[in-house]
């Protein structure tokens, strides 16, 4: 019986992985406190001991100033005894440990990071919504020191890959983007000036990962709307990266603030969001969700391996190994993706509905995901923890929440 490629070793810069298969860094909002729980160590342990080859820690934040929720991580010296636990935990399951780490810029507010949000140009952000502040160049070299910083922490807390984010319209990806950067110094106007915070990063993370750890960078293929970063502009950023020396890229697209299911693709279950949603926190965008919930995150259809097609463009402008994300539910899509030249893929939702998926995968009980699309784990996600709404138990899922996800998943098949 030949092997398929997906459960062959693959080579990451200094790291090689058992099979060619990551957990990608989709938020689980299980860090209470801004600091790992048992139910993180629980989740990442299931999954390195579920088949993955490396499993990543989602959106890791090098500051208390680029936090956007409570739940998330926060890396700082008092907590880096706990990760080295969760660390060699996943170890001992035989897969490699991985952490997201970013800076969210205006993506927050002050009583969640402790000051008025930063952003490279100063401007109101309506998604919040809050007034921001537009960073000095000392701010600058701080958010950069502050990179280095985390990268030393995580060495030392037993991580063997770092995943730098530089997309989604967070920090790095809001000075890229023409559509959040307006500045009129060193760090704006042209692409190689909004590429300059990036460059500094990137550098930075480099010179602490010495030889023995592996970056990747998650970088979009385009923002998702007129005034953002289109595909042209986003091959630029790539073939920068190469420059720089990172391992791999991890290609993906969208714009929270502005074009959030281009990220996820779908409908965003707007019940589930209001239903979970805090309402003393995020009235206003309870109100905007009742009023204007489709125009706020309108629909982007949902399709297997969605961006395979761009990231193929991607993949003949540069030479350097990229990691396919966007998808990844089934064999036949995994094994076309590593054939086109892909050195490995991510998933998230596979991996939220099944911690033990790439195992079946392995053993041919299974060639897909039984993930259905209805987004309730991301509809949830900003005030509880990712789950599943197929592992609930009977009654635990109102039952206006459960016919909103059977009208998504029906418009989901009837699409297909």
């Amino acid at each position: 019986m030949i092997e398929s490629t997906i459960f062959t070793p693959c080579q990451i810069g200094p790291i090689t992985l058992r099979n060619r298969t990551i957990r990608s860094a989709a938020f689980e909002n299980m860090a209470h406190g801004n600091r790992p729980t048992e139910q993180l160590f629980n989740y990442h342990t299931a999954v390195a001991r579920g088949g993955i080859g490396m499993t990543t820690l989602a959106y890791a934040s090098v500051s208390r100033s680029g936090l956007s929720f409570e739940g998330q991580l926060w890396l700082r010296e008092e907590i880096v005894p706990e990760l080295k636990k969760l660390t060699d935990a996943i170890h001992a399951e035989g897969a490699k440990a991985s952490i997201q780490i970013g800076h969210c810029g205006n993506m927050t507010h002050r009583a969640t990071c402790g000051e008025k949000p930063l952003s490279p140009s100063g401007r109101f952000n309506l998604y919040s919504p809050t007034f921001t502040r537009k960073m000095t160049v000392k701010d600058i070299d701080q958010i950069v020191d502050d990179f280095g910083k985390a990268v030393d922490m995580c060495r030392r807390a037993g991580f063997d890959c770092i995943e730098v984010h530089a997309g989604h319209g967070y920090l790095i990806s809001q000075f890229l983007s023409p559509y959040t950067n307006h500045r009129r110094d060193e760090y704006g106007g042209s692409l190689e000036n909004r590429m300059r915070f990036m460059r500094r990063v990137i550098t930075r993370v480099m010179e602490e990962a010495k030889d023995d750890m592996a970056i990747v960078v998650k970088t979009n293929m385009y923002d998702g709307f007129r005034s953002g970063m289109h595909e042209e502009e986003c091959i630029k950023v790539a073939q920068e990266l190469e420059k720089l020396g990172v391992h791999a890229l991890v290609l993906t697209a969208g714009f929270v603030s502005k074009a959030p299911m281009d990220v996820m693709r779908g409908a965003m279950p707007l019940k589930t969001l209001a239903y979970y949603m805090d309402m003393k926190k995020f009235w206003w965008l309870k109100f905007g969700l009742f009023f204007g919930g489709r125009i706020m995150i309108p629909t982007v259809p949902y399709k297997d391996a969605y961006f395979y097609d761009t990231a193929m463009r991607f993949r003949k402008a540069v030479k350097m190994p990229l990691i396919y994300v966007g998808g990844m539910v089934n064999k036949d899509d995994m094994e076309k993706v590593l054939d086109s030249g892909f050195v490995a893929f991510q998933m998230a939702r596979a991996l939220v509905h099944d911690t033990d998926f790439v195992n079946k995968l392995h053993s041919g009980e299974v060639t897909k995901s039984g993930c259905k699309h209805s987004n309730y784990c991301i509809g949830r996600m900003y005030t509880l923890d990712m789950r599943c709404h197929q592992c609930m138990k009977e009654g635990e899922l109102p039952a206006k929440l459960q016919r909103e996800i059977e009208k998504s998943e029906k418009e989901i098949e009837a699409n297909k």
